[in-house]
């Protein structure tokens, strides 16, 4: 296999990843299926604020579809290090499959209600508490390389947020002119694509399988130790937990600024979460050129901040267009921090945790959101909507200030590691010799 290097040419290194076989099929599958998603997901709010009104119920919504996460995503972690992961991953997508399956045809019939997109986004949480970590983890069976794998993440995140490019604006079309249920047939159709490239992958047992020996409480004592014990997974952890708790629950309340306070509809909603997945789209992008996963501490913490700044601009905007520059800002921010927190999570754990410590990564993206959506539909019922995501911003630039004070000592622990990957060497080697097991201020 030839191997691509900094100076073949830049389109080239950026899509490297895309040598192997299983991510091609992988990365074909899910940026079919995440269209879909993404229309489901801003139907899901669409509906919801169209048959209530009700921020409070749109908070309620999100909580439901992502309290799983919170209460299971740990424990599913264990299984995740422990069964079959490519065998995992076809039974959460067809699972997810029939559950938009189950909206759509709640929806067509006209039998739809708020309990039931409740209980449906509930099932949903569950099956992504057990999908998303073990989706991470599959990774490293899909790059054979583990100096790509940073690569194959930034190109994953592009894929998500192309994707999420296309499917709120789509949706925003189709809700206009059919209505919400075919948005939510669409997306089930949508994960046959993603089940088809499952099942052509070829994944050895033994690297899609992992040791059982132990008890799976020991399991989780160790993963929560050595998550939770190294500082710089504890300290990524906390600041992605602590930006999704007061931060990512802009999205529950976008139905609220694309109507009331723009002034528009399914198509200004379509339009500011189109916005929003560009800027993560760039964001993705950037990271996908950068030849080398030091500085992405120093990444995450500029990352945080804009993510913050984005959204306390975007509560003052009473301008579609102001807006719209305001969400590609916020989209660039957090699809950097996260991608970023994910490369270095990667790169530094342990492969036998890895998917335990990635269910606590998941459970810092989407397990607090729960909470947050209930927080913002609130306080949003109370204060409004604007003043709501103020507050949430100014959040995120104060969790932003304080990883920025801990990257001294985050390099210090992380600096061993890389020396024994030959992360570092391989850069100080061609920049600085003198200083050549040093990392860089800057970094």
């Amino acid at each position: 296999m030839a191997v691509i290097r900094p100076s073949d040419s830049t389109v080239a290194f950026m899509l490297r990843a895309l040598r192997y076989r299983n991510f091609r099929l992988f990365f074909g599958g899910q940026i079919v299926s995440l269209v879909g998603t993404w229309m489901t997901t801003t139907a899901t709010s669409w509906l919801v604020y169209r048959l209530t009104g009700s921020a409070f119920l749109l908070g309620i919504v999100g909580f439901a579809g992502q309290l799983p996460a919170f209460l299971i995503g740990p424990f599913a972690g264990i299984y995740v290090d422990r069964w079959n992961r490519h065998r995992l991953l076809v039974l959460t997508q067809a699972l997810s499959m029939l559950q938009s399956c189950a909206l759509a045809g709640l929806t067509l019939s006209g039998h739809i209600t708020i309990a039931a997109i409740v209980i449906l986004n509930a099932f949903q949480g569950v099956v992504n508490a057990f999908d998303m970590p073990c989706r991470q983890a599959f990774f490293v069976s899909m790059i054979e390389n583990k100096a790509d794998l940073g690569n194959a993440i930034a190109l994953n995140s592009s894929m998500v947020n192309a994707s999420r490019l296309v499917g709120p604006s789509i949706a925003g079309v189709v809700i206009a002119s059919f209505g919400e249920g075919w948005c939510f047939l669409i997306d089930g159709i949508s994960y046959l694509a993603v089940i088809a490239a499952l099942l052509q992958m070829h994944v050895p047992m033994a690297a899609a399988r992992s040791s059982a020996r132990v008890s799976a409480v020991e399991q989780f004592q160790e993963g929560w130790a050595y998550a939770f014990g190294f500082r710089p997974i504890r300290s990524i952890i906390t600041l992605l937990a602590l930006t999704c708790l007061v931060g990512a629950p802009y999205s529950v309340l976008m139905p609220i600024f694309a109507g009331p306070i723009l002034g528009g509809g399914p198509h200004t909603l379509g339009f500011l979460m189109t916005a929003s997945g560009f800027g993560a789209l760039l964001g993705a992008l950037w990271l996908a050129a950068r030849r080398s996963v030091l500085g992405l501490a120093r990444v995450i913490s500029v990352a945080s901040g804009l993510f913050g700044l984005g959204l306390v601009a975007f509560s003052f905007s009473r301008v579609l267009w102001l807006s719209l520059a305001c969400m590609v800002v916020t989209g660039f921010g957090f699809m950097t921090q996260l991608a970023s927190s994910n490369t270095v999570l990667q790169t530094i754990v342990d492969d036998e945790k890895r998917g335990r410590v990635m269910s606590f990564y998941m459970m810092a993206f989407l397990g607090t959101a729960p909470f947050g959506s209930l927080i913002a539909g609130t306080l949003s019922a109370r204060i409004g909507a604007p003043h709501t995501l103020m507050l949430g911003g100014i959040g995120c630039v104060a969790g932003a200030l304080w990883f920025a004070r801990e990257r001294p000592a985050l390099r210090e622990a992380i600096r061993p590691i890389y020396v024994t990957m030959g992360i570092l060497p391989e850069l100080a080697a061609g920049v600085q010799s003198a200083t050549q097991l040093s990392i860089p201020p800057e970094e």
